[in-house]
């Protein structure tokens, strides 16, 4: 399972199995998941996912004798792209992972002294990643193995004598997370057999040729929550300036030069970070999480800034952090409308409005942490230097380029670009530095606790 809902081809599973047991109430489940396929299909640029998906809901509606013509036409518009897109495709070297299907774990059990994990086909050399980590606070070593392209339906807790802990579980989208924690250092080995991992600890001899020894990879961070990837986006750009406030400030240069900056502060703390954006272009919105999505980032950041008309600049200021969920507020649906506007054109207003409230069934917990971390993180450190900074608190939000995160996404508003006093600190580098401190401190309160 991923924090955001089931894998993509669990759900396709699921629905075509429905499919075939010709219970209405079934059927309408599997028409119901395969429209939600669609949608994610087209958030994540997901070609052979789009032509899964209008299959069954051609079929699926065809049994609930509903009119799915529009969805016939689009399906073969779909498949022919797909096959022109695959006609093009060359092969790659043996090491590349280029797999048709995602591999699925079938069973994980303990023998003897080895850990095996049984999948439904051959596991690549280079599916797996392997790293190990010192816990000082709890002295004890953790040995990870991220298995990519692989999904499971289940998460394990093995046991095994002279070892501290075993957990298995859906990690991210496509990659299962194996680790494999010890009181003190050993030298753990791995081999691939046939349709299995096999991980073997120290407590016999093995001798193996195939067996790699993954101990050289070892490393002794003083935190755990520094072996973290980070996408920073720096919202609008190009052709879209974001809000213009005042003395013709623009939104999309202030919130560049802070995530710059929070850029830098990370990196110095030993973190992997990425923007979305480094220069003055316009990427489009579904764009920016698909990026975060390939890096396999543990969180995603966008930085916007606010604004509000004219009448209102003198009166209104403060920073808000916001996470995807259907507004409960109407300043939440107008801060949302103002940073959707830049790109909706992926899909009409009922694929969108699908979209966010099947999103928003989902499980959101880990965002809202993130969005509190946050805050509390920025308004710690600018406190503490400047006066008369406003708490406008964590809130939901339908924004769109939350739209198809794998990980806890936020969007942060630093402050109104459109009140005098707030815009005149954001396009200054002192300001612009505290703020960008705050909110690496609030990262890393959000990665020390979860």
């Amino acid at each position: 399972m991923t924090l955001f809902g089931m894998e993509n081809a669990q759900i396709l599973s699921r629905a075509n199995n429905l499919l075939h047991t010709n219970k209405r109430s079934d059927t309408i489940r599997a028409y119901n998941d395969f429209k939600n396929l669609y949608l994610r299909s087209i958030m994540n640029n997901d070609k052979e996912l789009k032509v899964n998906a209008l299959l069954g809901i051609i079929k699926s509606g065809k049994k609930l004798h509903i009119d799915t013509s529009r969805y016939a036409y689009e399906y073969h518009q779909a498949l022919r792209k797909l096959r022109k897109e695959q006609s093009k495709r060359t092969k790659k070297h043996s090491n590349n992972i280029e797999i048709a299907s995602i591999s699925y774990l079938k069973l994980a059990y303990i023998n003897e002294n080895e850990i095996v994990l049984d999948f439904n086909n051959h596991i690549k050399k280079a599916q797996i990643r392997h790293f190990t980590i010192f816990d000082d606070k709890k002295h004890s070593y953790k040995y990870v193995f991220d298995i990519s392209h692989a999904v499971l339906n289940r998460s394990y807790k093995l046991k095994s004598p002279d070892i501290k802990r075993i957990r298995l579980a859906q990690y991210k989208q496509n990659t299962i997370r194996l680790v494999v924690e010890t009181n003190k250092k050993i030298k753990l080995k791995y081999r691939r057999e046939n349709d299995s991992l096999v991980v073997v600890t120290p407590l016999q001899k093995e001798e193996n040729k195939n067996i790699e020894i993954i101990s050289k990879y070892t490393i002794a961070p003083k935190r755990l929550d520094r072996n973290k990837t980070i996408v920073i986006d720096p919202g609008h750009g190009g052709k879209d300036p974001g809000a213009i406030g005042y003395r013709n400030y623009h939104e999309k240069d202030v919130v560049l030069q802070i995530g710059l900056k929070l850029k830098n502060i990370l990196k110095s703390r030993g973190y992997k970070v990425y923007m979305t954006r480094q220069g003055d272009y316009f990427i489009k919105l579904s764009k920016r999480t698909q990026y975060a999505n390939r890096r396999s980032a543990d969180i995603f950041i966008s930085i916007h800034a606010n604004a509000v008309s004219k009448k209102q600049a003198n009166d209104v200021y403060g920073i808000e952090t916001y996470f995807l969920a259907k507004s409960r507020t109407q300043r939440a649906k107008n801060v949302a409308e103002k940073e959707n506007s830049a790109d909706l054109s992926d899909m009409d207003f009922y694929g969108k409005k699908s979209f966010l409230d099947t999103l928003s069934s989902h499980n959101i917990v880990a965002s809202n942490k993130l969005a509190i971390d946050l805050q509390r993180g920025v308004l710690g450190v600018l406190t503490q230097k400047y006066k008369d900074v406003s708490d406008g608190g964590v809130r939901e939000g339908p924004f769109w380029v939350l739209v198809g995160a794998q990980m806890p996404s936020v969007l942060v508003e630093v402050g109104f670009i459109t009140n005098p006093k707030e815009a005149s600190r954001l396009v200054n580098p002192r300001y612009q530095k505290s703020l960008a401190t705050g909110l690496a401190n609030g990262i890393e309160r959000y990665f020390l606790n979860n």
